[in-house]
C-alpha cells in the first residue's frame, strides 16, 4: 500500500513538472507560431477570405500587444513577404522583435522585421493627391535625431490628409524602424525657402544612412 502510495505521488510529481515546464516553454510568441503553422494553408491563400482570415491573425497578434499589425506582401516563387509592425508606435518595438525573433523557419513565408523601405509612390487619400516627384525634404540635425520638413505643394494645415500622406511617404522611403528610431520633429510646409538646401524622397534615405553613419562614427 506505501509503495503504490509512492508511485501515485511520484506520477503526480513528473505529470506537474511536465505540466510547469510546458507552462515555461510556451511563450506567446511560441503560441503564435503554432497557431500561425497551424493555419499556414488559410494565410497563404487569405484572398478567399481575407477579412475571416485578417480579423483572425489580428486577433492572434493583439494577445501579444494590441499595437502590433501585419503586411502580406504578393506570391512570388511560392513565397510571401508577411511583414510584421508596429504601426509606427515605438514602445511595441520590443514585441516587434520578440515575435519576429521566435519565428519558425517556414517554407512559405519570409519574415520582415517592421515596415521595410520602398520606392516611394504617388498617394491618394481623401480627396488629396500627393506626386512622389514634387516632394522635397529638408534635414536639420538636431543632437543625435534629424528634424525633418516636407513640403508638399497645396498643404493645407486645416487637411488632417496631408498628415497621414505625409507619414506613409516617409515610412515608405525610409522604412518604419528608421523614422521611428532617427527622426526627430517632423514639420511639414507647402514649399521650401529660396536657397535652401532640400532633398528628393529618392535621396533622402542616402541622406539620412550617411547622417547615421556620421553619428556611430563619433
Amino acid at each position: 500500500m506505501k509503495r503504490k502510495a509512492t508511485i501515485l505521488l511520484t506520477m503526480a510529481m513528473i505529470a506537474s513538472l511536465f505540466s510547469s515546464f510546458r507552462a515555461r516553454a510556451a511563450t506567446p510568441e511560441q503560441t503564435f507560431w503554432t497557431w500561425f503553422q497551424k493555419n499556414d494553408a488559410a494565410l497563404f491563400d487569405f484572398e478567399r477570405d481575407q477579412e475571416k482570415t485578417f480579423d483572425r491573425l489580428a486577433t492572434e497578434m493583439h494577445r501579444i500587444n494590441p499595437d502590433l499589425t501585419f503586411e502580406f506582401g504578393p506570391k512570388k516563387d511560392g513565397k510571401r513577404d508577411f511583414v510584421i509592425s508596429a504601426d509606427g508606435i515605438k514602445s511595441a518595438f520590443p514585441a516587434v522583435e520578440a515575435l519576429c525573433a521566435a519565428a519558425p523557419t517556414m517554407p512559405h513565408w519570409k519574415v520582415i522585421k517592421f515596415r521595410p523601405r520602398r520606392n516611394p509612390m504617388d498617394i491618394e487619400y481623401k480627396g488629396v493627391s500627393v506626386k512622389v516627384s514634387t516632394v522635397r525634404v529638408h534635414m536639420q540635425v538636431n543632437g543625435g535625431l534629424v528634424d525633418l520638413t516636407v513640403y508638399i505643394p497645396r498643404y493645407s494645415p486645416d487637411s488632417k490628409a496631408f498628415v497621414a500622406i505625409n507619414y506613409l511617404l516617409l515610412d515608405q522611403a525610409l522604412g518604419e524602424y528608421d523614422v521611428e528610431t532617427y527622426v526627430g520633429e517632423i514639420r511639414i510646409q507647402a514649399s521650401p525657402h529660396p536657397g535652401e538646401k532640400t532633398v528628393s524622397l529618392d535621396e533622402l534615405p542616402a541622406a539620412l544612412d550617411s547622417f547615421v553613419k556620421g553619428r556611430r562614427l563619433q
